[in-house]
């Protein structure tokens, strides 16, 4: 049921949003060298790793910046974001390209965030219960602080997620999406220190 109705919304979605979506694709390639897409590899169902899709926000082959708890930095000064990357992140407009990975039954439109394949090492034997079910596009941590609560509490909001599932919390959580993407709200990090690490392309 849930990937039957993932799949009619993400199919309007992608009719309606086609117009934004080839705008943020200009907009990318006219700000910086490099790809229009990031693809970087995700924690999926079960642990398994799927390629997640983006918008790519920062200079191509940018280092990448963790914080001490080994969440990614999200800060609002980060100098590796181009000038059409900010303008996506404050809008959320990046991550449209999730749509697709919907699509390819990788992701829900919700469900807990998919983290990057090596920070599982950070996980808790409670925390990765979150990979219980698919990972979404928007969940419970998306509406309830974003980046601007510490990872360990997003990832116990995504354990209460998979405790709380069901079709009426799914649409209640898409519902109160759209207001908080339009509000800009908790998109970076505050109050963490990054320090650097490989490098990769965003």
């Amino acid at each position: 049921m849930a990937r039957i109705r993932d799949l009619l919304m993400v199919s309007v979605l992608l009719l309606l949003l086609s117009p934004v979506l080839l705008m943020c694709a200009l907009a990318v390639r006219r700000s910086s060298p490099g790809p229009i897409l990031y693809r970087q590899r995700r924690l999926g169902l079960h642990a398994r790793p799927f390629t997640l899709l983006k918008f790519r926000t920062m200079i191509h082959d940018a280092p990448e910046l963790w914080n001490r708890d080994g969440s990614a930095y999200t800060g609002a000064d980060d100098p590796r974001v181009t000038p059409a990357g900010r303008i996506l992140r404050k809008t959320s407009l990046d991550e449209l390209p999730q749509l697709f990975n919907v699509l390819r039954g990788e992701m829900s439109l919700v469900g807990p965030r998919p983290d990057q394949v090596e920070q599982i090492r950070f996980y808790t034997e409670t925390e990765k219960r979150k990979l219980e079910v698919k990972p979404g596009i928007t969940g419970l941590a998306q509406i309830g602080g974003r980046n601007n609560i510490s990872w360990e509490r997003r990832k116990a909001l995504d354990v209460e997620y998979v405790d709380r599932q069901s079709f009426w919390l799914d649409l209640s959580l898409f519902a109160r999406t759209i207001p908080y993407v339009l509000l800009r709200k908790d998109i970076h990090t505050d109050g963490h220190s990054p320090s650097p690490r490989a490098t990769t392309s965003h």
